[in-house]
């Protein structure tokens, strides 16, 4: 994201930006779509993920202790004993590492409760993360760099503090979406207010490996914001889970949800590099990417048999190829499960789903090729050279034995054909039952299961009824579907604009002048006097106003005033998000007595080239963002130059271009 310029007001930019920069009417903080005591299935496994993660760290710190203690000391008795004990505890990481697997293989719990039978689709669980105390530091921060007091910006504080705790349960709906949206929106402020280029914040923000459970803490902000997509990312995976694809509007859900999801999973990946947990990897994130296209994918086969007529013959073969399709994409996302540097963590209990879908999906499209050359009537000569059209893009390799024109118009031939699509379908059902079986986490699985024994049974009862006892030729070598969908999966980036969110530390004064980048020195009270010249100083801007200009020895000089002091007050009213014409006002009503003025000037920041965590970030980097093409998916801010027309107040002044003397 990209930071506003300009003062006080929305920012508009070409992505239609809705964060807002104005302080807030109310200051309340959406909670719903938070349910922490929710007593679910899913919330119930994800206390499990929780409760393991934290026996991983525990057993992680003991392993390393015992590693350093083993290298440490010289004595045998000592080693032997450590080494033991090291034994046991890689032992107890083992066990615990397979209690992790088989929660993340737990797809049946996240999926519809309707009592129709649909494929499992596989989600994630959401990254688990400790709770935070940002009390201290931010107080303390406040203090030193915007010379505040830190006390009065407890309630901020916590406020901050409680939509962090909130996002840590999000519900599985679309109020636990736009929580953590707002959060993640929340950080792009909270980057920008506290943590400077020279230095930390000094907390470490704790997050847990969605796949492996392993503990990785950085002090760096990306590592939090990158944590927080993945698990918007894992959330619309579970979306698109529980929906009843069944139905063509559950079908639609279920596409749109795990299009965000690769959305997420991909911004990610271009985003955000060089992430402590493997989860967050290139090579991960990646595999994430291609899981829900090809999920997509199985989507729209769903919904091309819901919305298509039985008995055509250019339907039957569009249902083929949509089914090739699906195994095509299952077939890439297997090679890449089964990867060197991904399969160490990636479930064996997905990658084993992945191979049997696969085989399932060829087998689906063996058995509708059937299907169109045997239930469909033959053709007509009319009609015979668009079938013959559509027939030639139909294979990957031409079937061997008569012309397609001959196939097309004899029955005998189109069941000849159509009865080796089926030999083929039966093997391929055999082979990801067989799949199936040798995973014991699948075959737990009834629904799994189920569908693979009704597919393998509906294909053998297609075989045997379209086998004739004297056929006494051998069946041939049916050639693989051409894979083609008529709907390509999108990837839909994350539309951080749809949440629209309010700086939480709007009182600290506008972005673009109160930021990380600018230190400032404690705001000190001057009382000014008009004088038969006025105060004798020039304005300029607004949110806040600057002061651009004193003249040696006005009243304004007396008092202390300095240029490039911004003005915080005006006799104890707050001025930082004031307009010009507002603090002209305020001048203008003061009486004999004069005025006080709070003003505050920046110090000079030291530059610094130290590395954060995710050093290789573009996700914070202004200018990678800036030059992207693609505005949709990142906010971008138009630049707006907030500054006041020539003033006609009875105060004596004069006008010099956009400035204003009093």
């Amino acid at each position: 994201m990209v930071p506003a310029e300009g003062g006080r007001g929305d920012a508009a930019g070409d992505g239609g930006g809705f964060l807002l920069l104005r302080p807030p009417e109310s200051g309340s903080v959406r909670k719903q779509g938070c349910d922490p005591f929710a007593q679910t299935q899913r919330s119930k496994l994800q206390h499990r993920r929780a409760r393991i993660n934290q026996q991983i760290n525990k057993e992680m710190r003991m392993r390393a202790g015992a590693e350093n203690l083993f290298k440490a000391t010289s004595n045998h008795k000592v080693k032997e004993t450590v080494a033991l004990e090291l034994s046991y505890v890689n032992s107890n990481l083992q066990l615990l590492k397979e209690e992790l697997e088989e929660l993340n293989s737990c797809v049946d719990v996240y999926q519809n409760d309707s009592e129709s039978i649909s494929v499992p689709m596989i989600p994630l669980g959401l990254k688990e993360t400790k709770e935070m105390d940002l009390m201290a530091p931010l107080k303390d921060l406040i203090c030193e760099h915007y010379g505040e007091d830190g006390i009065s910006f407890e309630k901020e504080i916590k406020e901050l503090m409680e939509l962090r705790q909130a996002m840590r349960t999000p519900s599985r709906n679309e109020a636990g979406l736009e929580l953590l949206m707002e959060y993640y929106n929340q950080l792009y402020f909270l980057d920008n207010r506290f943590f400077p280029p020279n230095k930390n914040l000094g907390v470490f923000f704790h997050w847990y490996d969605s796949l492996t459970g392993v503990p990785s803490h950085q002090r760096a902000l990306a590592f939090e914001k990158g944590s927080v997509l993945f698990n918007i990312g894992a959330l619309h995976t579970q979306i698109g889970a529980r929906q009843d694809r069944t139905t063509l509007q559950g079908v639609d859900r279920a596409i749109d949800a795990f299009q965000k999801a690769a959305g997420a999973f991909n911004y990610l990946k271009e985003n955000f590099s060089n992430a402590p947990s493997l989860d967050m990897s290139t090579a991960s994130l990646n595999m994430l990417v291609r899981l829900m296209i090809a999920q997509v994918q199985e989507c729209v086969f769903e919904k091309v048999t819901l919305t298509s007529a039985q008995n055509d013959f250019f339907t039957q073969l569009q249902i083929a190829q949509e089914a090739a399709r699906v195994e095509e994409v299952y077939s890439l996302v297997h090679q890449t499960m089964t990867q060197a540097h991904v399969k160490d963590y990636v479930p064996f209990s997905w990658a084993t789903m992945v191979h049997v879908k696969s085989e399932h999906f060829k087998a689906l499209s063996h058995y509708y090729a059937a299907v169109a050359l045997c239930d469909c009537p033959s053709v007509s000569d009319a009609d015979l050279p668009e079938h013959e059209k559509a027939f030639v893009q139909f294979h990957v390799t031409m079937p061997e034995g008569p012309s397609l024109r001959l196939v097309l118009q004899d029955l005998e031939e189109r069941r000849k054909l159509g009865k080796a699509h089926l030999k083929k379908a039966i093997m391929r059902h055999e082979e990801a039952m067989r799949i199936h079986s040798l995973c014991k986490i699948l075959r737990k699985m009834d629904i799994l299961q189920e569908v693979l024994s009704l597919a393998h049974k509906r294909s053998l009862s297609k075989y045997s009824e379209i086998d004739h006892e004297e056929d006494f030729f051998e069946t041939g070598d049916a050639p693989d579907i051409h894979p083609k969908t008529n709907q390509r999966p999108e990837i839909k980036s994350p539309n951080f604009s749809q949440v629209k969110v309010t700086d939480i530390f709007h009182r600290l004064g506008p972005l673009s002048v109160f930021s990380a980048k600018n230190k400032w020195h404690p705001a000190r009270q001057v009382h000014l006097a008009r004088g038969e010249n006025g105060f004798g100083l020039t304005l300029r801007g607004d949110s806040p106003v600057l002061i651009a200009g004193v003249i040696p020895g006005g009243c304004a000089s007396e008092a202390g005033l300095k240029e490039g002091d911004y003005i915080v007050s005006v006799n104890s009213e707050d001025c930082k998000w004031s307009k010009h014409a507002e603090v002209v006002q305020l001048l203008k009503s003061v009486g004999e007595e004069g005025v006080d003025i709070g003003v505050a000037d920046r110090r000079p920041a030291a530059l610094s080239s130290g590395g954060a965590l995710l050093k290789n970030n573009k996700e914070n980097s202004r200018k990678n963002l800036m030059n992207s093409k693609s505005a949709s998916t990142l906010l971008a801010w138009s630049k707006k130059s907030k500054r006041s027309k020539s003033s006609t107040y009875s105060l004596p002044f004069t006008t010099v271009g956009d400035e204003s003397m009093y």
